[in-house]
């Protein structure tokens, strides 16, 4: 075996190890930033202002569904770069990892989603049917 056939298998090592690398740092910083909010969010919940504890909410769903996307993204890179390098068994360990970590991450991320845009609050009509009135009158109001 020549040195020059050992160098070529090993080529692509380092750049998928710096992809694992910086997938694992962009999950820390996700995870941080996600508890971050979460203490911002314990301390306001001793204040009087919701309006301040819902914008609170609004930036930890958005936290968690980056934390989702990173979570999900990061392995499906690294598999896509490992397949592209040539290096098929990382490329299915990493495919493998990207759907277990999809299967809870996908329902996470539909309800942050959710929680991101909410559906607007109706206010109730008039009521469809006659309503009586205390005092007397059974006369039904508008006609």
């Amino acid at each position: 075996m020549s040195s020059q056939a050992v160098g070529t298998g090993r080529r692509g090592g380092p750049v998928v190890a710096f992809l694992v690398l910086l997938w694992v740092c962009a999950l820390i910083a996700t995870a941080v930033w996600w508890v971050g909010i979460g203490l911002e969010q314990w301390s306001v919940s001793y204040g009087d202002q919701p309006g301040e504890f819902q914008a609170l909410q609004r930036r930890a769903s958005l936290a968690l569904l980056v934390g989702a996307l990173v979570a999900t993204a990061g392995p499906a890179l690294v598999a896509l770069v490992a397949y592209h390098l040539r290096l098929v068994r990382t490329a299915v360990v990493f495919l493998v990892l990207t759907l277990v970590i999809a299967v809870p991450a996908v329902p996470f991320a539909v309800l942050a989603g959710r929680d991101l845009d909410p559906a607007p609050a109706t206010t109730p009509g008039p009521p469809g049917h006659c309503v009586e009135h205390s005092g007397g009158d059974t006369r039904c109001p508008g006609g």
